[in-house]
């Protein structure tokens, strides 16, 4: 089963897949975590380059290169990790492309991106994903309290209306297919928001009898 999760930067998602990790290992399931870009060798170099804030990146290349991260992943470890019985936990997956690149970046007008993601993923999409969900304003307060303007990675140095288009995407995607998504307030306490991923996932997994509370 694959899960992903999704969010802007500072939303506390990053936060709720470690926890979810350890929720299900003391469950006794093989659980597998990767991070988008990342989770193989030449995906981890291409995150190298997209985060690079002395680097500046068209944004169609931006894209390409997202989309060239997340085929090796698919390819070289989520597929064998599924194959295997795992349950993958991703930090991200095609959504966030659909987001930060297609709507945050504009280069989506013409609705063509959602079947090149399906393309890239050889139709893989997640069982469940979670969208944890703040305001723009929220977020940015958090990455300043979080250590300030220095240090921040290129895609964090967006404008902010960038991030605005972004949130207002997640949500459009998550009202679009409400089967597939669950929409979780940013703003409660990380442990209260774990507690109804949970919830949610022993109801999804059929194990409710079965699976520690």
């Amino acid at each position: 089963m694959l899960i992903s999760f999704e969010g802007i930067d500072g939303s506390g998602k990053s936060t709720q897949v470690v926890l979810m990790r350890r929720r299900l290992e003391e469950a006794g399931y093989a659980v597998d975590m990767v991070r988008e870009p990342g989770g193989t060798a030449l995906s981890e170099r291409i995150r190298s380059l997209l985060l690079d804030p002395d680097l500046e990146v068209d944004s169609m290349a931006e894209l390409l290169l997202f989309s060239a991260a997340r085929a090796q992943l698919v390819r070289e470890h989520l597929m064998p990790s599924l194959a295997e019985g795992n349950v993958v936990l991703c930090d991200r997956f095609f959504d966030s492309t659909t987001v930060y690149q297609g709507a945050g970046r504009g280069l989506d007008p013409d609705g063509w991106l959602d079947a090149f993601n399906r393309r890239v993923t050889k139709g893989l999409v997640p069982t469940r994903t979670y969208l944890i969900d703040i305001d723009p304003e929220e977020a940015v307060r958090r990455r300043m309290a979080q250590g300030g303007v220095a240090g921040r990675d290129r895609m964090e140095q967006a404008e902010p209306a960038f991030y605005t288009r972004i949130v207002d995407a997640y949500r459009a995607l998550a009202y679009a297919e409400p089967v597939r998504w669950r929409v979780l307030d940013g703003l409660r306490p990380a442990e209260e928001i774990a507690r109804h991923i949970w919830a949610d996932f022993v109801r999804l997994a059929g194990h409710g009898r079965n699976t520690p509370e």
